[in-house]
């Protein structure tokens, strides 16, 4: 056969095969979407670089619950406001579980706050909110913990003496002493060794998961898995975290008290002790450490990465930072530690954390759920496991709630009278029953951390403000920004 006689027989075969896909499609109601090819799917359609171009556009095709492939995993994707409330409020229970991603599987084998289901998730979940909640009856409240670091963290910057620095580091520093407080009891020294091996790890985990190859192993793992690259560095990274947290653990059973627990750990101890004749309980050492490293792991980065985005996105818009320098010099003056209760007076500042975390959806994706049996979604049926990403960003970037989203605006949070106004459209910690663990806390460091960095300094770009550029440094499971340099200049 000629060359034109295989194209065509090639080009008959693909009609063929759409032609049968699109009617099994039809005839088993599932949502629709592009025809993929063998194995690869549909990433040939999609831009690595802009995914929520590719997504944008397929909803505008398809409507606001479509199916994508990428590689052999078929994906449902639900775009918009309406669709993601609908999955994770209105029919949250149908929703619930949490899907794996492999490279997330081969680390925790389910275990963990953040990634287990069913019973295990239930429990552990309703443990750590009850412990998280009763930090401060009798002991230092988590507020006064992460007051106490934005001054650790303020007298670090002054070292910086006006100079031009890459403030990734620092700014790591501070969420990461909160949980390690919240779950060890003890800060370190931003200079301590053990705490310096703790923070590249978990900086070093971060970065990777948003690589080619890392998205490229979740597509593939059993063809990739006993190659060489950076899943193999992930996996030793979560060793070494683990091991850290289990040498903790075994420092806190030589000391514990069982009537006066200090921290995280103390708690799940006292609760293994509780239930060790209990065949369905969910709390063992291998739990403690997967959850330890799930705090870690997703309290650390997260505000880390919002922080960084928050100075960068002030210094693009230096208007917006001299209304932020008025608010707090009018509600506290030059030496008064801003608090929670802060908060309600100084609306504008409120405002622009709020803008920050829309603004820059760190979490686009969300963490895809999976559907644990058949599940009649609208008019279709997302069939027994299928991964599902509730696209967050599209809730996000809703021009029906936020005219000009592309536009970092704090308007967006604000009536005409100046006074902060809520939004339902407002969902970086995602919605329903799998709603982050640690939103209170991530939101209290965010607006105190912000708050006292700004009370203290003012922000100097190091190229002109225009020229600093806010989108992503890489797309994927986070959006993480861009590096550069700031110059702290004391007010």
């Amino acid at each position: 056969m000629d060359f034109w006689g295989l194209i065509t027989l090639a080009l008959v075969c693909f009609l063929f095969f759409q032609l049968i896909w699109n009617k099994g499609y039809k005839a088993r109601r599932f949502p629709p979407g592009p025809i993929p090819l063998p194995i690869l799917g549909n990433m040939l359609q999609m831009d690595s670089k802009d995914l929520f171009t590719f997504f944008d556009k397929m909803a505008e095709k398809y409507g606001p619950v479509f199916t994508v492939y990428m590689g052999l995993q078929r994906i449902v994707v639900l775009h918009g406001y309406e669709a993601v409330k609908e999955a994770l409020i209105d029919q949250g229970d149908n929703f619930l579980n949490r899907a794996q991603l492999p490279i997330f599987e081969d680390n925790f084998k389910g275990q963990g706050i953040f990634l287990s289901n069913g019973e295990k998730w239930r429990q552990n979940r309703r443990f750590s909110l009850m412990t998280l909640r009763n930090f401060g009856m009798g002991k230092r409240s988590i507020e006064e913990r992460v007051q106490e670091e934005a001054q650790y963290l303020v007298e670090e910057l002054r070292k910086t003496k006006g100079q031009f620095f890459d403030p990734t580091f620092i700014l790591g520093c501070a969420p990461c002493n909160v949980i390690c407080s919240i779950v060890f009891n003890n800060r370190f020294n931003y200079d301590d060794k053990k705490f310096l091996r703790l923070m590249s790890l978990l900086n070093e985990n971060f970065r990777l998961l948003n690589t080619p190859w890392i998205q490229l192993y979740n597509m593939y793992p059993s063809l990739i898995k006993r190659l060489p690259g950076n899943h193999r560095t992930i996996n030793k990274n979560v060793l070494e975290v683990r091991n850290f947290i289990m040498d903790e653990v075994k420092k806190h059973q030589e000391t514990l008290d069982p009537n006066n627990p200090q921290d995280y750990i103390d708690c799940f101890l006292i609760k293994m002790q509780q239930e060790k004749l209990n065949p369905q309980s969910a709390f063992n050492y291998q739990e403690l450490m997967a959850t330890g490293s799930n705090l870690f792991s997703a309290g650390t980065e997260t505000t880390s990465s919002t922080l960084r985005y928050g100075l960068l996105l002030l210094m693009k818009h230096p208007k917006i930072q001299d209304k932020v320098h008025e608010e707090i010099d009018r509600v506290l003056g030059s030496s008064r530690k801003p608090s929670m209760q802060d908060r309600v007076k100084m609306p504008y500042v409120d405002a622009v954390v709020h803008e920050i975390q829309r603004y820059i959806h760190l979490l686009p994706f969300s963490l895809p759920r999976l559907a644990a049996q058949d599940i009649h979604f609208q008019k279709y049926v997302i069939p027994k496991g299928t991964s599902v990403f509730p696209l967050l960003y599209s809730v996000l970037y809703d021009r029906k709630a936020f005219p000009n989203p592309y536009e970092f605006d704090p308007e967006n949070f604000l009536d005409k009278s100046g006074n902060f106004q809520k939004n339902d459209h407002f969902v970086p910690f995602s919605l329903g029953k799998r709603l982050c663990l640690g939103e209170s806390l991530a939101r209290m460091e965010v607006f105190l951390f912000l708050t006292t960095i700004l009370q203290n300094f003012t922000l100097k770009p190091m190229v002109e403000p225009k020229e600093l550029v806010t989108t992503p440094l890489r797309n994927g499971i986070v959006n993480i920004p861009s590096i550069y340099k700031l110059s702290l200049i004391p007010r």
